[in-house]
């Protein structure tokens, strides 16, 4: 065992440490979500994922010519893309896609039976698709969560012979007190907080009897399991068509080959970028008990990407770490984390509400409590797109 979970303070909780050395660019650990679940505009809008493990379902190719808007597009090389659909199977009653019968069985053992819409997937008065209309209305992209987490967790303790155990697993996360609780549903929610009884009422509908998390159906639980999502959910992207890009940056080939693919590849990401914009990848989040054991740090030495085209959180090394030496994350971005102490340190607070001490915002303890002009422009252009962002750790791209 390389790793330690333990306590650190009454205000950082628990925190991940190395028990060996650690060099930079090695794995730290593989890592399967208690629950995930792919977002609910992600899915609107077409982006196939399976089911369970969210691995992309188009190839390559597919994928390329949806998000170019060039039908007739080929990519080159297709023999690189790892996505067979042959192996894709459909729930028989719902018939929501999974990439295997592997994950279509695991689906139905870990929660889909208390889930499954049977034939009334298309119908819009069936209190888990009423559900899923109030969230997209109250919640728009860029998405950082969904209730269908949450009722993936609700269904999972429901289905399982060992509920306690669950119930354990799911308690490990942080709990945060009631006005810190209110806080987080209303960044995840906005203006739309208003609207938050209603989408409560409905979560109630989706189970018809009695399981042993009732305390997440009345308004005080329910708020808990938003805060608990809020602040633990890990965001999830997978795509067929990035992983052919990374297996094609693999291949060795003649300079002249090379010079015509890449060129190739520019293009490609250049005619999506004016058709689709950014949103590339199947997206959607999930909850992971090591990872989320892991600290903020503006310095991290260490982050999570999906290079599996699935829900598999990998933690690669950023630098060497010593024995003892605590694992930490970063729960800004790249630009984020190059802004001022104050400037980070305002995300932080208004998005996990903790302010940050590591050794970098350490070091800046003398600079001005001020935001610059240039960081204040970018904040007024992104209000709009970026509310709520930060409530999950940065989206990896894979």
């Amino acid at each position: 065992i390389q790793l330690e979970m333990c306590p650190i303070s009454k205000f950082s909780g628990k925190g991940l440490f190395a028990k060996r050395s650690i060099k930079k660019g090695e794995t730290i650990f593989v890592e399967r979500p208690l629950v995930a679940a792919q977002f609910l505009w992600n899915f609107l809008y077409k982006y196939k994922a399976c089911d369970f493990c969210l691995r992309a379902l188009e190839t390559a190719e597919e994928n390329a010519r949806r998000l170019s808007g060039i039908p007739g597009l080929s990519l080159p090389h297709p023999e690189l893309c790892r996505v067979r659909p042959e192996l894709h199977q459909a729930c028989p009653q719902c018939q929501v896609m999974y990439c295997s019968s592997e994950c279509r069985q695991a689906a139905a053992d870990q929660y889909h039976r208390a889930l499954c819409l049977g034939p009334s997937q298309e119908d819009p008065d069936h209190p888990i698709n009423k559900l899923k209309d109030a969230w997209r209305s109250m919640h728009y992209p860029p998405e950082t969560s969904s209730i269908m987490l949450m009722a993936r967790m609700v269904a999972v303790v429901k289905q399982a012979k060992d509920k306690a155990h669950w119930q354990k697993l799911f308690s490990h996360f942080c709990s945060r007190t009631a006005n810190e609780e209110e806080e987080i549903a209303h960044k995840l929610l906005g203006e739309q907080f208003r609207e938050f009884s209603l989408l409560h009422t409905l979560f109630e509908s989706i189970v018809n009897e009695s399981v042993p998390v009732l305390q997440w159906f009345v308004p005080e639980g329910f708020r808990s399991l938003f805060a608990l999502v809020g602040t633990n959910g890990q965001g999830i992207g997978t795509s067929s068509l990035s992983q052919w890009v990374h297996a094609c940056d693999a291949l060795e080939l003649p300079a002249h080959q090379r010079e015509h693919l890449d060129s190739f590849i520019d293009q490609l990401y250049k005619d999506i970028e004016k058709e689709t914009g950014d949103f590339l990848n199947c997206e959607g989040s999930g909850l992971f008990l090591l990872q989320s054991s892991c600290n903020h740090s503006c310095i991290p030495n260490a982050e999570a990407s999906f290079p599996d085209n699935n829900f598999l959180l990998h933690l690669g090394a950023l630098s060497d770490i010593a024995p003892g030496e605590e694992i930490c994350i970063s729960y800004l971005d790249c630009c984020q984390r190059d802004r001022s102490r104050h400037s980070r340190h305002k995300i932080l607070r208004e998005n996990y509400l903790f302010v940050c001490s590591c050794p970098k915002c350490a070091s800046q303890t003398d600079e001005l409590d001020v935001t610059s002009e240039e960081e204040e422009e970018e904040e007024g252009e992104a209000e709009g797109e970026t509310e709520g962002d930060e409530l999950e750790d940065e989206m990896t791209d894979v």
